[in-house]
């Protein structure tokens, strides 16, 4: 089976890689089933702000649900209350496998920095869901947490980054320059706090321009834009701004549903 990126919704994808199907951060909600997020733009507004383009039951058969972080625009309420509790959960660390185990999931593993995933091999990265000064708040900061992304490069596949929920930093640069992967999937939708000196939680269009300034040859996907009431950045926008910066034919941005063979 070719490997590819079926895309859903936000941040919610299926994986085909290397023989295993991969769930990633399921949110199943419908439509304006949740309040906004208070204290960001546009925070009247309920999320999602679009319908799931599927079932959320058609996306049940797989090997494995990956799940980047516990933000409820990741692994929501419907997700927990719709998933087998049976089904296999890797987590990003022990915390957050706790709390998927106290939901009523059986088969939960919190994974390290190196994965083996019946044989298949990747690696967990680091992120910072917000700058230095979001963090510098200890609410908010308790709030944004700790998130993870991921980097696959399985003998005879393309080499995958998801940078996941993260601002630009040097990890993420450093990352990119060391394994110069053929594909970085990035999680653009510049998702904003309401104070603007506290900037943004996640990456945007600039970042976008910076990957492919780092990998010219690298196809970059773009996801986490117009489903929630903080992602300020919309597809027509970052359509635009690489049009104009000369890059667009290494960009795909794609609508809810769209599945991108790799």
């Amino acid at each position: 089976m070719q490997s590819s990126i079926q895309f859903i919704r936000n941040a919610t994808f299926i994986f085909n890689y290397a023989g295993k199907k991969i769930l990633v951060d399921p949110m199943f909600a419908e439509k304006g089933l949740y309040p906004g997020f208070p204290g960001t733009p546009n925070s009247e507004m309920r999320n999602p702000l679009v319908p799931m383009p599927v079932k959320p039951e058609s996306l049940l058969d797989v090997d494995v649900v990956l799940v980047s972080h516990l933000h409820p625009d990741h692994w929501d309420e419907v997700a927990v209350n719709t998933l087998p509790k049976e089904i296999k959960i890797l987590a990003q660390n022990d915390d957050d496998a706790k709390t998927i185990i106290s939901q009523g999931f059986t088969n939960v593993e919190a994974i390290n920095e190196n994965v083996n995933f019946k044989g298949l091999n990747f690696i967990k990265t680091n992120c910072q869901h917000g700058t230095d000064a979001a963090y510098s708040i200890p609410d908010l900061a308790e709030f944004l947490g700790k998130s993870s992304g991921y980097y696959f490069n399985e003998t005879g596949e393309k080499s995958i980054y998801f940078l996941g929920d993260t601002i630009w930093i040097d990890e993420v640069e450093d990352n990119l320059k060391k394994w110069q992967p053929d594909v970085v999937v990035i999680n653009a939708g510049y998702a904003s706090l309401a104070n603007d000196q506290l900037g943004a939680v996640i990456t945007g269009k600039e970042d976008v321009k910076k990957i492919h300034d780092l990998l010219p040859n690298a196809t970059i996907i773009a996801i986490h834009m117009e489903a929630l009431n903080h992602c300020i950045l919309s597809r027509t926008e970052l359509r635009e701004f690489t049009k104009v910066k000369g890059f667009e034919d290494k960009v795909i941005i794609p609508n809810d549903g769209e599945i991108i063979t790799l």
